[in-house]
């Protein structure tokens, strides 16, 4: 008996549809291949997949510890990945933290940390309270504010110390003093005929309170200075307008009373001048007399 072929069994147009669906398949086959193989291919930048890890295992730990959101007091030195991204920071601002660590360096204020990180203010403001520095970053401050005061204390080697006979060049022995405020001091000390009082030379333009102090833990008024004073009643509108602390203004008012009142029978009389300065009373009077 002759054998019969299966494919007998089906028509033609059912071959075709056969043959056409086995092509599609194989197709499938081929595209899914090639895209599993490009997939496999893909070169990740080493950093890009490290900063995703990183994420992805704070995200992971985050999840797992929803209730712990407490902040404790902390060296902001030694800030890690999970740490920051809980603290609210970025991945570039932790990482600059890392860098600035990885050179051997150690942030040492609020300010010094915001520097290196450049975290926003109000991220700073959040977070600053709960920083807590080494106890040798207290010393050391410490220890430099106590080396301050020795040098602010140190007495030096000047040729006097009466500030009214000292020279130019001892005053800029003075920490803070060149020769510009030093030629400067002696002249105000010239103007007003030498220091009676130590705020006196407050006076002194450019001279700031830290030099102030330091003037004084070298110098003092030993001897206070011998004044030429004018007669009040004989003294004429240009010599009065000559002494220091009496402006034009002052001195016009000063003449109009002794012309109203004939003269002066007291220097107190003075403070009874309209808007008189009685705050320069006692300097103003160094260089008066009442006869």
């Amino acid at each position: 008996m002759k054998r019969i072929s299966p494919h007998f069994w089906y028509s033609k147009s059912q071959r075709n549809g056969v043959f056409i669906l086995l092509l599609f398949i194989g197709l499938l086959q081929i595209i899914s291949g090639y895209l599993h193989h490009q997939r496999s291919t893909e070169v990740i930048p080493t950093k890009q997949l490290s900063i995703y890890q990183r994420q992805i295992d704070s995200l992971r730990i985050l999840k797992s510890n929803p209730s712990k959101k407490k902040i404790f007091p902390f060296n902001p030195n030694y800030v890690s990945d999970f740490k920051g991204y809980q603290l609210g920071m970025s991945i570039e601002e932790i990482d600059r933290l890392h860098k600035y660590r990885d050179q051997g360096k150690f942030v040492n204020s609020v300010q010094e940390f915001q520097k290196v990180t450049r975290v926003s203010d109000r991220l700073l403001q959040t977070i600053s309270p709960y920083f807590k520095f080494p106890k040798w970053k207290s010393n050391a401050s410490q220890q430099k504010e106590e080396t301050f005061k020795i040098s602010e204390n140190r007495v030096l080697n000047t040729s006097t110390r009466d500030i009214n006979k000292a020279t130019q060049s001892d005053l800029k022995l003075i920490n803070g003093i060149g020769e510009k405020l030093s030629a400067r001091i002696i002249k105000y000390r010239n103007r007003i005929q030498g220091f009676t009082f130590k705020d006196q030379l407050d006076e002194v333009w450019g001279l700031d309170a830290a030099v102030i102090r330091r003037i004084w833990n070298s110098f003092r008024i030993i001897e206070k200075p011998t004044i030429e004073k004018i007669n009040i009643n004989t003294a004429s509108f240009k010599d009065v307008l000559k002494i220091p602390y009496i402006d034009y203004q002052l001195c016009k008012r000063i003449f109009e009373y002794r012309d109203q009142f004939a003269e002066f029978q007291n220097l107190t009389e003075l403070q009874r001048i309209d808007s008189f300065p009685k705050n320069k009373y006692d300097r103003i009077v160094l260089y008066l007399l009442a006869d």
